[in-house]
């Protein structure tokens, strides 16, 4: 008895077997959302921020802090795991720039030193400038929101 092999195909060529992809979207949906954080401040390009890096040296493990200048927020994707952000710095005269992922275990937090006045979303324009052209005007009303803010959240807190 000689047995016939057909493959089982669904619409369009798919095999049966990858009828299976929705559980693992879901079964990715759930691994995203646990690594998933929303501890992030809001901050866009041409803030000032802090970022504190978690930077591992053999078995020990200390945080640096890179501050600089946001020149470009990524959003990719609607979940939120590929966003990434861009900052720049000028350090010894070369300017230095680092892409961080928004859920990256290695930042381990990000501080907003204050807000700047731009009127794009990609400040790539920087890279050219030096000294003065280079600096970015600050959004004192929004600085000024921020920290009213705060004194507000503080004073529900007591």
């Amino acid at each position: 008895m000689k047995k016939i092999f057909k493959p089982k195909t669904s619409f369009k060529g798919r095999t049966a077997n990858s009828a299976s992809t929705g559980s693992l979207a879901q079964k990715l949906a759930l691994v995203n959302e646990s690594v998933k954080r929303n501890t992030l401040p809001d901050f866009r390009p041409g803030d000032t921020v802090k970022v504190h890096v978690r930077i591992k040296e053999g078995d020990k493990e200390r945080i640096q802090i890179f501050e600089g200048a946001v020149i470009s927020r990524k959003r990719r994707g609607r979940n939120g795991m590929d966003d990434a952000f861009t900052v720049r710095k000028i350090s010894h005269g070369t300017g230095v720039e680092r892409v961080f992922q928004d859920c990256s275990p290695k930042v381990s937090k990000v501080e907003v030193v204050q807000r700047g006045k731009v009127r794009r979303s990609k400040l790539y324009y920087l890279r050219s400038l030096e000294g003065r052209a280079a600096k970015i005007e600050r959004d004192i009303q929004a600085t000024m929101a921020d920290k009213a803010a705060e004194r507000a959240a503080a004073k529900k807190a007591e």
